[in-house]
């Protein structure tokens, strides 16, 4: 497709009201199929056209969740979304990520919020690790942000923050967000435990984190 073709056909897709606001919805965070139906009040057949229309120009794609294989997730794709000149909504105030081990994933994105922003961003697991996982402690040094005295934590009740970020699907399926919480799917570099799925993973939360972070 040309261009201008595609460009006209990003525009068609979006003039429709509620496909404008599940791109608005996904520019800061992944959902589920689900929660999009409940959060827009849509039966899921509805729903489903809407997300192929979006998906075929592009928009957005769907991935299976690396918690419960039954699920998936929508993701917005943001090249496309960036050449419209579509506003991103902006996060300010205190930040808490959480995934499972609070191992890697939460301890890199609270350390780069806070890099980026200046704004104080903390870190939780639901099943928190002994240690912080050396390769994210290398990944972060990489990036010029220290982990070196980071230490994994439980995430209580009483854990608040004016924006809370799951990191982690299985961290997301466990809990019960919030309507007001973020998802970011992001793959477990421990994993692998390679330098470039821990780097992949920082370039991920550099991404996510300038498309939201004032």
């Amino acid at each position: 497709m040309e261009p201008l073709e595609q460009r006209a056909a990003l525009y068609a897709a979006l003039g429709e009201p509620v496909r404008l606001a599940i791109v608005d919805e996904l520019a800061t965070t992944d959902r589920s199929p689900k929660e999009l139906a409940e959060q827009f009040s849509l039966p899921t057949n509805l729903l489903a056209h809407h997300l192929d229309v979006l998906a075929n120009v592009g928009l957005i794609e769907r991935f299976v969740s690396s918690g419960d294989r039954r699920r998936r997730y929508v993701r917005l794709v943001r090249e496309p979304v960036a050449e419209l000149g579509i506003a991103t909504a902006r996060s300010a105030g205190t930040v808490l990520f959480v995934c499972s081990h609070n191992s890697a994933r939460s301890q890199l994105a609270a350390a780069m919020w806070t890099a980026r922003t200046g704004e104080a961003a903390s870190s939780a697991g639901t099943h928190p690790a002994e240690r912080v996982h050396p390769g994210a402690v290398a990944a972060g040094r990489r990036v010029g942000l220290d982990l070196s005295a980071a230490v994994p934590r439980l995430l209580t009740p009483t854990d608040t923050a004016d924006r809370i970020v799951t990191v982690c699907d299985r961290a997301h399926e466990e809990l019960v967000p919030g309507a007001d919480w973020w998802h970011w799917s992001l793959p477990d570099p421990v994993d692998s435990g390679t330098d470039a799925a821990f780097d992949d993973v920082v370039a991920q939360l550099d991404d996510r984190i300038g498309a939201v972070a004032t």
